[in-house]
């Protein structure tokens, strides 16, 4: 759910910046960016200890 939330809130972010004048490519890259970190967190975070089942 988390990762959607990210990858909303970055389109968002990105048509927000694109308004304000920013290139379209590097608002889109910032939006990127946050959907690889939410994933590579939902990938990660399992892994740390004190998670481990």
């Amino acid at each position: 759910m988390g990762v959607i939330l990210t990858a909303t809130a970055g389109l968002s972010l990105w048509i927000i910046l694109w308004s304000l004048g920013i290139s379209g490519f590097d608002s889109i890259l910032i939006a990127v960016l946050m959907v690889l970190i939410a994933i590579a967190l939902r990938t990660i975070l399992p892994s740390l200890p004190g998670r481990r089942d």
